[in-house]
């Protein structure tokens, strides 16, 4: 019972942070995940590997509840997301086997320094326009490869990869984040896929575990992760968003620090 209110916890954190911030939720996820399966006693050969597979099995539940709020809205470009979705999921697919064939603790270090690019991206200024050039067939597939493979090494759902991206392309912010929130769909099947199919040959002892998905953390998170995202949103009209990206930021920088030792 106890492992149930855990999980249903970092679900209530997760949604928080991710509609109050407009943050990805593996970024709570997948550390949240690390230190519950450790005291768990999970084998730590394979820590890393089903906290991220987990983190991006609810990605695949929070992008689409999140896309058809965007959607409403008109805030998706259709048209970039059918270019990008491709990529997204050959990424996608190569992240997660390239992921099953390296260890926990170098997975680990991966994610700590994705991290701290996120930390830096959170107090550098507005990426500057660059060119709707970046919105071409050729430029959206090999980078649609690029970030479904770093999303799928990191468990992540693409959007602090894409976002500035598509500002770069001259996109509006609503827009970078609508179609954003959109690819994290294509990016988390494909990358879930692979984590059952290419995880298959670990050998844990654990019923609540297929290939490297801990179901028991699914079901808990998702159970209040998108009640709270909701609600995470509301807050953003009346608390004091730009502080508490800052506070959150340090927060990052102190997990990421732990988890690259």
């Amino acid at each position: 019972m106890i492992e149930w209110i855990i999980f249903a916890l970092i679900g209530v954190i997760t949604g928080m942070f991710s509609g109050l911030l407009g943050l990805g939720g593996g970024l709570i996820v997948v550390p949240s995940l690390m230190a519950v399966f450790t005291w768990q006693a999970l084998p730590e050969q394979n820590l890393m590997h089903i906290a991220i597979g987990t983190s991006l099995m609810t990605i695949t539940i929070t992008s689409l509840s999140s896309s058809y709020a965007h959607h409403k809205y008109q805030h998706i470009n259709w048209l970039v997301f059918k270019l990008l979705v491709p990529g997204l999921v050959l990424g996608g697919l190569v992240g997660a086997y390239l992921a099953t064939l390296v260890s926990s603790n170098l997975l680990q270090r991966c994610f700590a320094l994705y991290v701290f690019s996120v930390v830096i991206q959170m107090w550098i200024p507005k990426l500057p326009s660059v060119s709707t050039k970046l919105l071409k067939k050729q430029s959206l597939s090999l980078f649609g490869i690029l970030a479904g493979a770093i999303s799928a090494l990191v468990g992540i759902g693409g959007g602090s990869l894409v976002v500035p991206y598509l500002t770069m392309a001259k996109q509006s912010m609503q827009k970078s984040i609508g179609t954003s929130a959109a690819c994290g769909f294509p990016i988390s099947v494909a990358a879930v896929t692979g984590f059952i199919v290419f995880g298959q040959h670990h050998d844990v002892n654990n019923k609540w575990l297929m290939g490297q998905i801990h179901w028991q953390a699914f079901f808990g998170i998702i159970s209040m992760s998108i009640l709270f995202s909701i609600l995470g949103a509301k807050l953003t009209k009346t608390l004091p968003v730009k502080i508490l990206k800052q506070v959150f930021s340090i927060v990052l920088l102190v997990v990421a620090i732990n988890l690259i030792k």
